[in-house]
């Protein structure tokens, strides 16, 4: 069979790729093929039996691992642009995505930092369009502005402030359906009724940027938060005494967001929180605007931030903003430091982000699933990537 030999036939695959080793749902299975068909995973296998199917493009993968597109639910920006850029244009969010996409994320939720009620229903507005013509973008992730100023990280105190029913209608509203996830400190007045509202409007809440300790936090999960922002950053430590929001995190099933860079947490760490609570582990970049740039000077949000050697911090103090990481690198960094398997990083950023935000559809393989793949090396470096069956052109 050739690459060509499916061209005139109506019954031939799209795209069909063989000899790979298939990672998916946790489990490796050698010496595998699969075939995409109009967007979609329209039959997978072993062996040889690839050969006796047609198909359009024909893709070897000996020596070569393919997984699910990655899918990253908690995503600032990159080449440059801030999501929250009220500036950016459509093409300048496009070139962003594009960075990630190059490293294997298919699916992207963007995340928004803090700012005034006002400017986020602005934001919010001015992206409804863009979110609902790409269906790569997943929706908005609201970082704030209900954040506790003791835990705020990289957020302007100034913008800091209480969730009530009049800023919570307001971003329901300018939200129009797109918002999909919100991190909330729970300790806050009104937090636990925000919790609340916000889950019946089928939003995935979220817990970060708190100074509560694990009673508060378990109230907060209580109530119907589900996922733990950024574990480690921007919270309570671990403590014998007092286990703060990240063994709350562990005992109540909550999923558990974790930037693997090796700067926000160390690896070691990673691996001790995978053990704890294994399948509950969603590897987020975190990135921010200047994620595929040269070191330099850039703004998250409305606050300056400088970057060295990849580590972007806040020009004022110290605290770490956001970061430049891709999913591959945290992939690696996971699989050869953090003593995380293959299938368990894989899953950690594949099908556990996209079963916490809602969307158990993606970030699978299995036959009927949308066709978002990633072929990669022995060394887990991308060779190609492909969004609902399309190949993404490879940066030059």
């Amino acid at each position: 069979m050739s690459a060509l030999s499916g061209f005139g036939d109506p019954d031939a695959d799209d795209v069909l790729i063989h000899s790979v080793a298939l990672v998916d749902q946790g489990v490796r299975l050698e010496d595998a093929w699969i075939a995409f068909r109009n967007g979609r995973v329209h039959a997978r296998g072993r062996g040889g039996s690839w050969s006796e199917r047609t198909a359009r493009t024909l893709r070897d993968g000996t020596g070569a691992i393919l997984t699910p597109g990655f899918v990253d639910i908690h995503c600032h920006g990159a080449a440059g642009t801030g999501f929250d850029d009220a500036e950016a244009r459509a093409a300048a969010l496009d070139e962003a995505l594009a960075v990630h996409a190059a490293h294997g994320t298919t699916r992207v939720v963007l995340s928004l930092v803090s700012a005034p009620i006002p400017q986020i229903t602005d934001r919010l507005k001015a992206l409804h369009e863009y979110v609902s013509l790409r269906p790569t973008v997943l929706g908005v992730h609201l970082e704030g502005p209900f954040l506790a100023d003791s835990h705020r990280g990289a957020h302007d105190p100034a913008h800091l402030t209480e969730p009530d029913r009049a800023s919570v209608d307001a971003l329901l509203g300018a939200g129009r359906g797109n918002i999909r996830q919100v991190t909330i400190a729970p300790e806050l007045p009104g937090a636990l009724w925000a919790i609340d509202t916000l889950v019946g409007e089928g939003i995935t809440v979220a817990v970060g940027h708190t100074g509560a300790d694990a009673d508060v936090v378990r109230d907060a999960f209580a109530a119907g938060a589900s996922v733990l922002t950024h574990a480690f950053n921007g919270m309570r430590g671990l403590h014998h005494r007092a286990p703060g929001p990240v063994a709350a995190a562990v005992e109540s099933g909550a999923t558990l967001e974790v930037i693997a860079d090796g700067v926000h947490v160390d690896p070691t760490m990673i691996g001790f929180l995978h053990a704890l609570a294994p399948g509950r582990i969603a590897l987020v970049t975190d990135a921010m605007a200047a994620t595929g740039c040269a070191d330099g000077e850039y703004v998250l949000g409305s606050l300056p931030v400088r970057v060295r050697e990849g580590v972007a911090r806040l020009s004022e103090g110290d605290s770490i903003a956001g970061s430049t990481l891709t999913t591959d690198v945290a992939l690696r960094i996971a699989t050869t430091r953090s003593g995380m398997s293959l299938p368990e990083a894989v899953a950690s950023l594949t099908t556990i982000p996209a079963r916490a935000i809602g969307r158990p559809d993606l970030g699978t393989l299995r036959v009927g699933a949308v066709s978002d793949a990633v072929l990669l090396d022995e060394g887990l470096r991308v060779r190609a990537v492909w969004v609902e069956g399309r190949e993404v052109p490879r940066p030059a």
